[in-house]
């Protein structure tokens, strides 16, 4: 990334490339990586924008691609250090989205061996007593039930209104 090309940008473009500092990265929650990731993937779509567009223009003046590329080069820069930046908050909110993914799964499992042992889960986070009660009827009755919402059902069913919707039109159109 260019220095230059980085301090060149306005002070508001500026202080967003400086948010995607490793620093100040590693202070943001998850939630806040995403608010950033989108300002960024923004910035970086409007320097696309203007590089494509201007480009275009002058290609026809300049006789050609590879002549018209030389001209063009200040959004094309601007356009690659957004992108750099948009590569680091990625991959810091993707870190973010697994350390939360497994302290959720964490958790399930914890309050499912909670709910196994008869306690409840916040009796379990409070370190209550595991008290054994009458075994429970399992939560689905019916061994192998599976969801009547399948990939193949709503085809099904949407052929089947489609059909519907063709005998109409046709009736309609007599």
């Amino acid at each position: 990334m260019s220095q230059a090309v980085i301090n060149a940008l306005p002070e508001s473009e500026w202080l967003l490339i400086r948010e995607t500092e490793r620093a100040a990265l590693a202070e943001l929650t998850e939630d806040e990586l995403i608010e950033l990731h989108t300002r960024i993937r923004r910035a970086r779509s409007k320097y696309v924008k203007n590089y494509r567009r201007a480009a275009s223009a002058k290609v026809s003046a300049a006789g050609g691609r590879g002549k018209a590329r030389p001209q063009n080069t200040r959004d094309r820069d601007r356009a690659e250090v957004f992108e750099e930046a948009l590569a680091r908050v990625s991959s810091a909110l993707s870190a973010a989205a697994k350390r939360s993914a497994a302290e959720l799964k964490a958790v399930r499992l914890a309050d499912a061996a909670a709910a196994k042992a008869g306690v409840s889960p916040a009796k379990a986070a409070a370190g209550g007593s595991k008290v054994s009660a009458a075994p429970r009827a399992p939560a689905n009755p019916r061994k192998g039930d599976r969801s009547t919402v399948s990939p193949r059902s709503l085809k099904r069913g949407a052929s089947s209104a489609a059909g519907g919707a063709r005998r109409q039109a046709k009736r309609d159109a007599r």
